[in-house]
């Protein structure tokens, strides 16, 4: 006789032996949770919710969401307690207890000598030498203040303007390559505006660059129909271009055949308004030397040096490279207090050696507005030379045509 054998779920309800009851077994957890359910407030009910994960005999897992509840309190409580003040009392408690024993008031701290900073070698506290280390740290700071002091004390030099006129002639080169090299000499800024007349020769521009000197390459391209009025129009050039850009410095007239000492230029510097020097000239045709320029208690200039008769109605007796100016001048009237704002230029109507006194009378009003160069106006550091030869031919490009090798005659 065939037998069956139902197979009953687990979770099926069946008949014991003796007709007992079935026994539902429960977690702890379980039973917690059954507890709670009438005792507990809805706080408690919650957190209840989140710390005891309640199972289920249809589907063994707990909730997402009262996982994520469960990780946000935890990290809460954990920030919490990262936040309290544990370290502070810790170290109060440790340093009390140093403080409290014998063996905490022994102890001394290890001296840094400074002399032996370099090798890194710490020394035990010896007799004095706490106070020679003070010391030395006075001096240190001492210097430190000096240095600092310095610094806050430095003044930035001012900007030389040198305005030099030239035009093609055949000591041209030497006299550009004699001026450059001076420049090339003096602590910068220095700014050195070279103008030619129609047209920029190449032979110039090359001797610029070479020289290392912070140039500007101008043309005056005016028409003259007098030839000896071409430099007055060269350097109202090259005052047109300062005005222009608000170049700001010391503008000084250095022609390029003159002869120049270092110590001129660094005096150049300390010009506030308008300074003024002695100039050697050397007469053409004739064997005297011929001074120009200030005569001067201290920087005061009470006084003129003139051998000319024919230019002594002059009102300034000095030469063209004999003066300098602040630049501010041209283009700010305000500053300096000028009656007018008209461009100062120098003039090529009026008679020959009468450009320098015009061009000064609307730079200062009196001498009481200029100072000596150097104090007493007792040294001459330029001379104006007149040895420009008219039978030397202007070489193009400097290079010349003809053979230069020497034929000697032959010895019998």
């Amino acid at each position: 006789m065939a037998s069956i054998r139902r197979t009953l779920s687990p979770y099926h309800e069946r008949p014991y032996q003796n007709g007992s009851i079935p026994l539902s077994i429960q977690s702890p957890s379980q039973k917690f949770l059954s507890n709670t359910k009438t005792t507990l407030s809805p706080l408690r009910k919650f957190l209840a919710g989140i710390f005891i994960q309640k199972h289920s005999r249809k589907n063994n897992h707990f909730s997402w969401k009262k996982s994520l509840y469960r990780c946000l309190l935890f990290f809460f409580l954990g920030f919490l307690l990262g936040m309290a003040p544990f370290n502070n009392d810790l170290s109060e408690m440790k340093n009390r207890d140093l403080r409290n024993s014998d063996f905490a008031s022994e102890i001394k701290p290890p001296f840094l000598s400074i002399k032996q900073n370099v090798e890194n070698v710490v020394d035990w506290p010896r007799e004095n030498d706490f106070a020679v280390g003070m010391e030395e740290l006075k001096v240190i700071e001492k210097a430190r203040e000096n240095e600092d002091s310095k610094i806050l004390d430095f003044v930035p030099r001012k900007q030389l303007i040198v305005v030099t006129p030239t035009y093609n002639r055949a000591l041209q080169a030497y006299y550009l390559n004699r001026l450059g090299q001076v420049l090339r000499l003096l602590r910068p800024p220095v700014l050195w505006i070279v103008v030619e007349m129609n047209a920029a020769s190449m032979e110039t521009a090359d001797i610029l660059r070479k020289t290392a000197v912070m140039y500007r390459h101008l043309v005056c391209s005016k028409n003259l129909t007098n030839v000896k009025d071409r430099g007055v129009h060269q350097r109202n050039t090259a005052l047109e271009h300062i005005e222009w850009h608000r170049l700001d410095g010391v503008v000084y007239f250095a022609d390029d055949d003159n002869i120049y000492s270092l110590e001129l230029f660094e005096s150049i510097r300390e010009i506030d308004r308008f300074g003024i020097w002695p100039v050697g000239m050397l007469a053409q045709s004739k064997s005297k030397t011929i001074l120009e320029g200030p005569v001067c208690n201290g920087s005061q200039v009470i006084g003129w040096h003139t051998n000319e008769k024919s230019k002594r109605f002059r009102r300034f007796h000095v030469d063209m490279s004999g003066f300098a100016f602040n630049s501010t001048i041209l283009w700010d009237p305000k500053r300096w207090h000028r009656p007018t704002s008209d461009p100062i230029r120098q003039l090529d109507k009026v008679k020959e050696g009468f450009q320098e006194t015009t061009f000064i009378e609307q730079v200062v009003e009196d001498e009481s507005q200029m100072e000596g160069i150097p104090p007493g106006c007792h040294r001459i550091m330029n001379w104006h030379l007149h040895l420009e030869s008219h039978d030397l031919v202007y070489p193009k490009g400097w290079m010349l045509q003809k053979n230069l090798d020497a034929v000697l005659p032959s010895k019998s």
